[in-house]
């Protein structure tokens, strides 16, 4: 008789199962995760500020992650010059092009753009801020020094910090990386 109350109370509970499971207010339709943006095309277009041609370095990666191998083009920059520095970001897997640089201008309290040169003489500033005066990167001024022997390379992060932004690169996510070869002379 006490196995049969069992299986009694348990067929009862499993028939209601469905009853208050329904009753959640949660949406069952799972939502993509938009914290990070989707970058296919990273460009650093950089103009010399005593004047001459703008030089672009340049990443496009147009199917993602797997598939074809991104195209990467480098810089050849002229030794102690100063240039000022544009980055655009865009996501190319939608058509027209979604320009995530105004997205991540709209957005600067949340992205830090992050410049780490390797094997090469140059600093980069970050010369916008955002609404909390905190450095952002889409402008920037580049400063080479003398000439390298050898190429090196500059890596260039957008860091994702919602809520945590304080100025240095280690709070959040990165979106994208790119390594671009750089060369002074």
């Amino acid at each position: 008789m006490k196995n049969l109350l069992f299986r009694s109370a348990f067929l009862a509970a499993l028939a209601a199962a469905p009853v208050f499971t329904s009753c959640s207010d949660d949406n069952d339709t799972p939502t993509p995760d938009d914290d990070n943006e989707q970058i296919t095309t990273v460009r650093y277009e950089l103009t010399p500020v005593n004047g001459g041609s703008t030089l672009t370095a340049q990443y496009r990666d147009v199917d993602g992650d797997g598939g074809a191998a991104p195209v990467i083009s480098g810089l050849t920059l002229a030794a102690n010059t100063t240039y000022t520095g544009k980055i655009v970001l865009l996501d190319e897997t939608k058509t027209p092009a979604e320009d995530i640089s105004a997205e991540v201008k709209q957005e600067a309290d949340e992205h830090l753009l992050v410049f780490t040169p390797t094997g090469v003489n140059l600093t980069v500033t970050r010369t916008d801020k955002d609404k909390n005066n905190l450095e952002v990167g889409l402008e920037t001024r580049l400063q080479t020094a003398a000439a390298s022997a050898t190429a090196g390379t500059l890596r260039v992060a957008l860091r994702h910090q919602p809520g945590t932004k304080n100025g240095t690169a280690t709070p959040g996510d990165t979106d994208v990386e790119v390594d671009f070869p750089v060369v002074v002379k």
